[in-house]
């Protein structure tokens, strides 16, 4: 089932929220793909003067082919908004990020947000978490970081690349993917595989998205 029509209607909402000369984080992944080519149109229509910090070099490419100007997180103190997706979100409103594998650089951006925009399918709405949680960790820390996972109550696996080789981040960095069944208290267990060293960033995110973005089908969506 497609929600492309519906993506394209919402992110072109999403962009009411914008202002000329504001700093704009923007996410990776599908949903952020397609408000960042609508946010280079509204830019030339008009002649809006923003920057935008991309979290991965999938997005920086896309958002250069929409001719936006851009920087990176270490050159500001504050972003305005910031645009992203979400691989699971739950009733409290939490987020599972990392499936992309840019936890580390999208957390940033929504730890130096003012305002925090999710978009998502309809799909990835659930009561409590049930997907395996994204982890970024050293690799020089893989072997204590998987025994500190299932003292947790977690099975944890290096997620790979198709030839078999360990997939590595942006920043250097391995994502280990872990199963801790259905996650009641996703607040807590960040906190917990946050204090393991080793660890550096989680993808449940304790940071809530200010407003969030469902798309539906036949082009129409909800705003939470």
């Amino acid at each position: 089932m497609s929600y492309d029509s519906a993506m394209e209607a919402l992110s072109n909402d999403a962009l009411k929220l914008i202002k000329n000369n504001q700093v704009i984080g923007l996410g990776s992944g599908r949903a952020a793909t397609v408000l960042v080519k609508s946010l280079g149109k509204l830019i030339k229509l008009k002649n809006y003067n923003i920057k935008g910090i991309p979290t991965s070099l999938q997005i920086k490419q896309v958002a250069e082919k929409a001719g936006i100007q851009l920087l990176e997180s270490d050159q500001v103190n504050h972003i305005d908004i910031v645009f992203d997706g979400a691989d699971q979100i739950d009733s409290q409103k939490f987020v599972i990020k990392g499936g992309g594998g840019a936890l580390l650089r999208e957390n940033i951006l929504f730890s130096l947000a003012k305002k925090v925009v999710v978009m998502a399918d309809k799909t990835k709405f659930v009561k409590n978490f049930t997907r395996s949680v994204p982890i970024e960790i050293h690799p020089l820390a893989r072997s204590s970081v998987m025994y500190s996972i299932k003292k947790l109550g977690g099975e944890s696996k290096i997620r790979f690349v198709d030839r078999g080789y360990p997939m590595f981040t942006e920043n250097g960095n391995i994502i280990l993917d872990c199963d801790f069944g259905t996650i009641k208290n996703p607040k807590e267990l960040t906190q917990k595989i946050k204090q393991t060293t080793g660890v550096l960033e989680s993808g449940i995110f304790l940071r809530k998205p200010d407003i969030i973005y469902k798309a539906k089908t036949n082009g129409k969506f909800e705003i939470i």
